[in-house]
């Protein structure tokens, strides 16, 4: 049963952009890495960690990992001792920014009508 589920689920993800894009980049920690990276590009790893409060290891290394897989993210290294890794945003990682930054204003906003809070996107990485 578990098998037809995720065939239904893909089926529907296939046929439907948005979904797919969450699949993409839909976990807790990818928008902050990715509006992270937008902010500053060429971050080593350690730096992007104090930037994404709250982040694991396990986790922003699975992220990271996940965004190169799908081609948002590259990873640099110098090949030097010690080790000297840094993390860019690809062009389509870059594409993406202005549709994020669209629904970062639209978040806003919304916050601000309904909970009379806010604060800016960069405050929530």
């Amino acid at each position: 049963m578990k098998a037809s589920k995720n065939i239904k689920t893909q089926n529907y993800t296939d046929r439907c952009p948005l979904l797919y894009v969450m699949e993409l980049i839909g976990s807790k920690w990818k928008l902050p890495i990715l509006w992270c990276l937008n902010d500053e590009d060429g971050l080593h790893y350690n730096e992007l960690k104090r930037r994404v409060h709250g982040v694991t290891n396990t986790m922003l290394t699975k992220c990271l990992r996940e965004l190169e897989e799908r081609g948002l993210v590259s990873r640099h290294s110098r090949g030097s001792v010690p080790p000297s890794v840094t993390y860019h945003l690809r062009e389509d990682g870059r594409s993406l920014m202005p549709a994020l930054e669209g629904l970062c204003r639209w978040g806003m906003d919304y916050l601000k009508k309904h909970e009379e809070g806010g604060g800016t996107c960069e405050d929530k990485g």
